[in-house]
């Protein structure tokens, strides 16, 4: 395999080829290779590189990810792979100026830029906080509580989350070579799972002067990230079960891979996020005058110029009330008039730029054109070559750059079948008229699934009638109103906490989406054994396992231990209390909870559930503390809360009750003099009857 010294970020009048970093190189066909394809500025038309992976050795690639990624990140617990992904969001966000300058010759503005460049970092930053907050310092997640499969407690089940032993294969889409890039990334980086990034060829080079700054870094263990700069024709033929492939783009496409025998047959995890007609929904309380109708018409004109309306979540189709069509389409017009400057992006006072390429423009003029053969009529703007603003100021017609002005389409036939199955993946969207809010529902459900649309209503039975009537169409719904107007991310812009992607024609897949993302790289595997197997196989303490339990004055206490003594299933276990009906009444006298169950013994006595007058259970809980506390200053800083509280059994005047305290699990904190401790707490009574079971959690120093 050939390497080379060709840097992504050479000057721009320089004709180079992007390179490839593989293996832990920078690398680029040998001399006398194919030519490879041209890739040009999208505003000017100027060659600015080529791209080629001709003699590129996939195999080599994957089987590199397979040994010495899976390795490096192997090494590593889920905090210590979210605060790389911190230190690297901190590193990134230090030279977005730079990825602003690239960014612009892909037609971006500076607004557009933002969106992909500084949505990408803060996806960083999101899983960074996540994986720390939501992940226990570890390599394995247990799924769910454990299950008893045996009548004594000896065998039993669970579930538990493991890395995946491949790599992960992300192709991205032309429009966001940044964010697109991350957010695949992090997700991936997080779950231990090496990333084999392959972005789109028009806009590439900004992807790899991306990953040239995450390699010099030095924050990623060798062989986490590698990035194909061209074809990967052949590349699905080297996977297998233990490998999954992320893939944004056309539906058709992804069609194509997914039938691939390695896909269907082989195993190979398979998700994709595609491009959707989707929609937004006026209500029909939104009338003009409305702040909701106001807020509409922002949403759609944001969605049809920012990135050039090339937006996987673009508003493709506008439903609004019969009686609003013409109403909406001057609004969007007169909006258009006022907000949109066409032009190349390094010109002051533009905002709206180019498409990718002169390849996509003549795909979306061929789209449009076959909606208006269809039936659709131009309602707002022209398929003529606009005039633009050039880089140095001027006004003119640019016939080498990929320029469109925003068109609007309105359609006698609302069900037309070209509106909800052609997408024009550029300044394009339609104006559809709805009868009623069946109506409404019923023409979003015909763009066959879709990643998003948005439900504009001030009218809570308007918007739960129109969210529960698509919802299930859609992976995501974004309601609007004049609550949300000003605060809202908006409708095209998907976050890093909730799932984005969607079903049908939008691909099926989820992106992003949290810890659920991070779980897609992961296996769920169901282990079965004894209590003691199932706690040392996910380092948290299971009922029924050993404990070792201070026995006598001379031993020491648990909470006289540090993280680095404390170890699973250390325990104690006090001695009884007895509970009389004094204590009860004095607790309900100082507390003033008096509920009949503790002061009524006629009314409790009559309450199925109680023997008569019975214990509160948070003073049950105070005497816990009381039995288990060690009183001196020591490790433990702070108890910060309980969970999991569970009543089970009444305790009457006259009972007793002793608590056996376990440590559970224990979390080191990386950047801290101190971790969190979980102890299982389980209250009995003189009988050994359980009396109440949670977990109470401690931070103790290390």
């Amino acid at each position: 395999m050939t390497t080379t010294a060709t840097r992504p970020d050479a000057p721009a009048d320089t004709v180079q080829t992007v390179p490839s970093f593989v293996r832990d190189a920078w690398w680029t066909p040998a001399p006398g290779s194919a030519e490879g394809v041209p890739v040009r500025d999208a505003s000017t038309g100027r060659i600015l590189a080529r791209v080629s992976t001709d003699g590129l050795d996939l195999a080599d690639v994957v089987t590199y990810g397979r040994t010495v990624g899976q390795e490096g990140l192997g090494k590593l617990t889920f905090h210590q792979r979210a605060l790389m992904l911190k230190e690297l969001a901190q590193y990134l966000n230090a030279r977005r100026e730079y990825f602003y300058e690239l960014s612009a010759q892909t037609g971006a503005t500076a607004v557009d830029s933002m969106v992909d460049i500084d949505g990408g970092i803060g996806v960083l930053f999101t899983f960074g906080s996540k994986g720390r907050r939501e992940l226990p310092n570890a390599q394995v997640v247990v799924d769910g509580p454990m299950e008893v499969l045996s009548r004594d407690g000896s065998f039993a089940g669970e579930h538990i989350y493991t890395r995946i032993p491949g790599v992960a294969v992300q192709i991205n889409a032309f429009n966001f070579p940044v964010w697109g890039m991350l957010e695949k990334l992090a997700p991936a980086f997080l779950a231990g799972v090496p990333s084999v990034v392959k972005p789109a060829t028009p806009t590439g080079y900004l992807a790899a002067a991306v990953v040239k700054a995450i390699i010099e870094s030095n924050i990623l263990p060798k062989g986490a990230l590698q990035l194909i700069s061209g074809s990967v024709r052949g590349l699905l033929d080297v996977l297998d079960y233990r490998d999954l492939v992320a893939f944004t783009g056309s539906a058709s496409t992804a069609q194509s891979l997914k039938g691939h025998p390695n896909v269907v047959a082989g195993g190979v995890r398979f998700t994709s996020e595609t491009d959707s007609l989707n929609a937004a929904i006026l209500g029909s309380d939104a009338v003009e005058g409305t702040p909701e109708f106001d807020a509409f018409i922002k949403s759609v004109v944001t969605e049809i110029t920012v990135k050039a309306g090339q937006k996987c979540t673009a508003i493709r189709r506008a439903i609004v009330p019969q009686e609003l069509v013409g109403a909406v389409i001057a609004a969007v017009g007169q909006r258009v008039e006022q907000r949109v400057a066409l032009g190349d992006p390094r010109a002051e006072g533009v905002t709206m730029g180019a498409l990718a390429s002169l390849e996509q423009l003549k795909d979306v003029r061929a789209a449009v054109q076959s909606m208006l053969d269809a039936g659709g009529e131009l309602a707002y703007g022209s398929l003529d070559a606009p005039s633009v603003t050039t880089s140095n100021g001027t006004t003119e017609v640019v016939e080498k750059g990929a320029f469109m002005a925003p068109v609007l389409l309105s359609w006698e036939d609302a069900d037309a079948d070209t509106v909800h199955t052609l997408e024009a993946f550029g300044p394009v969207a339609s104006v559809l008229g709805y009868r009623d809010l069946t109506d409404a529902v019923r023409l979003a459900a015909r763009g066959g699934g879709s990643l998003v649309a948005t439900v504009c209503t001030n009218d809570p039975e308007v918007a739960r009638e129109l969210v529960t009537g698509i919802a299930a169409h859609h992976g995501r719904v974004h309601m609007l109103n004049r609550e949300t107007a000003r605060s809202s991310t908006g409708h095209g812009a998907p976050v890093p906490h909730l799932v984005h992607g969607g079903p049908g024609r939008a691909g099926g897949g989820e992106e992003l989406g949290g810890i659920r993302s991070v779980l897609h790289h992961m296996q769920r595997t169901a282990i079965q054994g004894s209590p003691n197997l199932l706690t040392a196989v996910t380092g948290v303490w299971h009922a029924g396992s050993d404990r070792n339990f201070t026995l006598d004055t001379e031993s020491v206490h648990p909470f006289r231990k540090s993280l680095g003594t404390l170890r699973i299933g250390d325990a104690i276990r006090s001695e009884l209390r007895q509970v009389t009906l004094a204590d009860i009444t004095a607790f309900a006298e100082s507390t003033g909870d008096t509920f009949y169950a503790h002061t009524n013994a006629v009314a409790a006595a009559a309450n199925p559930f109680f023997p008569g007058i019975v214990a509160h259970g948070y003073l049950l809980l105070s005497w816990a503390a009381g039995l288990f506390v060690e009183p001196l200053p020591g490790p433990v800083l702070a108890n910060y809360g309980l969970e999991n509280l569970r009543f089970i059994t009444p305790v009457a005047a006259g009972d007793s009750i002793r608590v056996t305290l376990t440590a559970k699990k224990i979390t080191p904190r990386e950047t801290d003099e101190y971790g969190e401790v979980a102890w299982d707490a389980l209250v009995t009574n003189q009988d050994d009857e359980i009396v109440a079971t949670y977990d109470v959690l401690t931070l103790v120093e290390k």
